[in-house]
């Protein structure tokens, strides 16, 4: 692939700047992604609003202008908070919709606002998605402890509109979405559109939202003639190959199984990116459109007593029912519009009661492992070939952190994956719809992917620094890249892993790999804990620890080395925490407990210290 601004317009002849100016102007975005040079649009813009000068800026105003010369530039300022990377592509679509319409527009990061702006905003968009159960994003923490705290400023000047990104299957749906609409509002803002609460078929709401909020942005920021011919720069549009709408056929090299015995089914999967121009930094993940189990839709089928084979329009498209539900539909994730829409027409009373507006978290608790096949098994009911797919949500792509360097296997991406697999309450086997699909190919097979580039998750720019990298289980995924990447290039920098899992023999995922990166110098020190072994001897590396107490994970390691993970820490080490959301709010809760210790500091100081080192950049986290 082509460096991200490669495909810009080149400047005109007759461009106004003066000499050398315009390859100056080359030089600096030559090889910026999209993310960075919208926030170049966003500086320039507002070294514009700064200079109001009619022959130097584009302008744009709720009313005509005036013939004055002082006549002010408006500008809509899109924030978005992004755990995945789905709101900032949403984010990024409605700026350059806008851009094209004409109107000028900032796009930044939550943790790239400047609050202290807010008071002087006239129209914003926060586009914002929900983890968990109801956290924000890691990058949007901190705007939104500002503006739901107390040194939020009245707003009566601010022009607003909020979409969220979330998942109906966690009570919490697009939680903070709700309390940052409703917060503005409170401080006296104008909400210009109603919230969107988007499900992870993103699309379904979000598209016509986009719409909408492009026609009220138009409506009220109405561009102004150009007083200078300037060919403005434009945001890079994504690859026709390799990107999520048209995702790339990599070849599967291997599809070894690392978790030996035990009920675990860990796989090292290597895919070939060759000839695909696909190109990752470590901490970027690989996007996988994934297809159903087939035994899964034959028993969905079975079931409703369908024919697979029955031929279904749906939104202008044909397609045989089973192709619908094996490469179309969500059948392994079930969503609380489908469970209310088939509890109204089943007439069921107990899953009606389920789904009360008072039951959200019993409800959350009841939909844990249950798939379309058990609803329907449990609360029969009666669905055609095309209701049923009208009310299915969108099969979506999966998520994998990357395992590798690109600057060590080439053109090549590893993941490590977890086979979800497990037995139901019936006793029949589900699966995950993209990890089934991982383990169950063959080497030679393709599979259709995608780069999902991750700026929040980066190691630092200087390699001298020291880096910490907490990652149990398959968390520690992007940890392997991290340390493939840091030999590659020689960092100066020490690099030390904390690694958990229940048991050393069977589920020490890369062991031979540390250990020789151990032997090497490329791993400086290695921190282990297997939660469901009694003890445990690894050998005679001064930097192994000896022994793992019964129960012991990694945030009690943490607690453990405390002191010098705190020195670390002081000496400016980065950061990293990597895994399942559960265990990322117990490694923070340890981390806190290291600083209040070993740095003197009270519990508010502490979450406050942490705090600074996210916005720095030397504290990212990546769960899920």
């Amino acid at each position: 692939m082509s460096s991200p601004a490669a495909n810009l317009t080149p400047l005109r002849s007759d461009a106004p700047f003066p000499d050398g100016k315009a390859d100056l102007l080359a030089q600096l975005t030559e090889g910026l992604d999209s993310e960075r040079l919208w926030w170049l649009s966003g500086y320039a813009a507002g070294l514009a609003r700064a200079n109001t000068a009619p022959a130097r800026a584009l302008q744009l105003a709720t009313q005509p202008a005036a013939a004055s010369e002082s006549a002010t530039i408006a500008q809509l300022t899109i924030v978005y908070g992004s755990q995945t990377g789905n709101a900032r592509r949403v984010a990024e679509t409605l700026a350059q919709r806008l851009q094209d319409a004409g109107i000028a527009v900032r796009l930044l990061r939550a943790d790239a606002y400047p609050t202290r702006e807010l008071k002087q905003e006239r129209y914003l968009y926060i586009v914002i998605s929900t983890q968990g159960d109801g956290d924000p994003p890691d990058d949007a923490r901190g705007l939104v402890e500002f503006i739901t705290g107390r040194r939020a400023p009245a707003l009566a000047q601010l022009n607003y509109a909020v979409l969220g990104l979330g998942d109906s299957s966690y009570p919490q749906f697009c939680a903070i979405g709700s309390r940052l609409d409703e917060r503005l509002a409170e401080l006296g803002a104008t909400r210009l559109l109603e919230r969107g609460d988007a499900d992870l078929d993103i699309d379904t709401v979000a598209t016509p939202w986009l719409g909408r909020a492009l026609d009220i942005a138009a409506d009220a920021l109405k561009a102004q003639p150009l007083l200078a011919t300037v060919t403005p720069l434009r945001a890079t549009t994504a690859s026709a190959i390799g990107s999520r709408e048209h995702p790339y056929a990599a070849e599967l090299l291997a599809n070894q199984r690392i978790a030996l015995g035990g009920d675990k089914d860990i796989r090292h999967i290597e895919l070939s990116l060759a000839d695909s121009g696909l190109r990752y930094e470590p901490g970027d993940a690989l996007g996988l459109w994934p297809r159903n189990p087939p035994a899964l839709v034959a028993a969905v089928l079975d079931h409703l007593a369908l024919d697979g084979d029955e031929v279904v329009t749906h939104e202008g498209e044909s397609l045989p029912l089973h192709a619908w539900l094996g490469g179309k539909r969500e059948l392994t994730k079930l969503a609380r519009p489908f469970v209310a829409s088939h509890a109204a027409r089943s007439g069921d009373a107990a899953l009606q009661s389920l789904l009360a507006g008072d039951n959200a978290t019993a409800f959350g608790r009841w939909l844990d492992g249950r798939q379309l096949i058990d609803l329907l098994r449990q609360h029969p009911g009666d669905w055609s070939g095309s209701e049923l797919v009208q009310a299915l949500r969108l099969l979506t792509p999966r998520l994998y952190s990357i395992a590798s360097s690109q600057k060590a296997v080439g053109d090549e991406a590893h993941l490590t994956v977890a086979h979800v697999e497990y037995a139901s309450a019936d006793g029949e086997l589900r699966w995950g719809a993209a990890s089934h699909l991982l383990a169950a190919s063959e080497e030679g097979a393709t599979l259709p992917v995608y780069i999902e580039r991750n700026e929040r998750f980066r190691l630092p720019a200087d390699a001298t620094r020291d880096v910490i990298m907490i990652g149990p289980g398959t968390g520690v995924a992007p940890f392997r890249g991290f340390v493939q990447e840091r030999a590659a290039i020689g960092a100066g920098g020490r690099n030390w892993l904390f690694f958990g899992n229940p048991h050393f023999r069977s589920d020490f995922l890369y062991q031979l790999e540390w250990q020789r990166a151990l032997r090497s110098g490329q791993l400086h020190r290695l921190d282990l804990a297997f939660s469901r072994d009694a003890a445990l001897v690894t050998g005679p590396h001064r930097d192994v620890r000896a022994t793992t107490p019964r129960r012991t994970y990694v945030q009690q390691r943490l607690r453990e080395q405390g002191r010098e993970l705190y020195a670390w820490l002081e000496g400016g080490a980065h950061l990293y925490v990597c895994g399942a959301i559960a265990m990322g709010k117990d490694v923070h809760a340890a981390l806190l407990d290291v600083i209040v210790e070993h740095g003197g500091r009270s519990i508010e100081d502490a979450t406050e210290h942490l705090d600074v080192l996210q916005r720095q950049g030397r504290y990212a986290r990546d769960v899920y």
